[in-house]
């Protein structure tokens, strides 16, 4: 257990995490990047089989700064601008560690099916940076969003 000296205030840990989520919103890749380590631990809550991926390639682990400008920018280039948007629903900080609570709404560029998911985002803050980026979300919703013939069932069904 780290010292009390070691251990980030959480108010430099909640400043930082409000910042990235700022910068999210702008969706600049890089500026956003600039917030991670060289290094980081980056995971998605996401099966580990990689069939069936080739529809969602910004979802997988990440290890470097660079990784995390890749997955922002994947991100955008998956999704259909003007047709997001994130409600926030808590930020919990204790040290050095913070946890994001809310739900992402987007469309799927190739299906243009919108989708909501909620999430849990697991950050950690060390010396002023992003040193652990860890997503739980609703992995299934995504999925379905960008499967072929994604929002057809709903269509005939009169609700797309």
């Amino acid at each position: 257990m780290p010292s009390p000296a070691a251990t980030p205030a959480p108010a430099a840990t909640r400043a930082v995490v409000e910042e990235l989520l700022r910068r999210i919103g702008e969706g600049d890749a890089e500026r956003i990047a600039e917030l991670y380590a060289e290094r980081a631990d980056w995971k998605l809550d996401w099966p580990e089989d990689e069939h069936g991926r080739t529809a969602t390639p910004w979802i997988r682990h990440r290890s470097t700064r660079a990784d995390a400008a890749a997955h922002y920018r994947e991100l955008a280039e998956h999704h259909i601008p003007g047709q997001a948007a994130t409600e926030i629903e808590r930020i919990l900080v204790d040290g050095g560690d913070a946890v994001v609570l809310g739900e992402i709404r987007q469309t799927a560029r190739p299906t243009g099916h919108a989708y909501r998911a909620r999430f849990a985002l697991h950050l950690t803050v060390d010396n002023g940076l992003i040193t652990r980026h860890h997503v739980y979300e609703d992995s299934l919703a995504v999925a379905r969003a960008f499967a072929p013939g994604a929002g057809e069932e709903d269509r005939r069904r009169g609700r797309g």
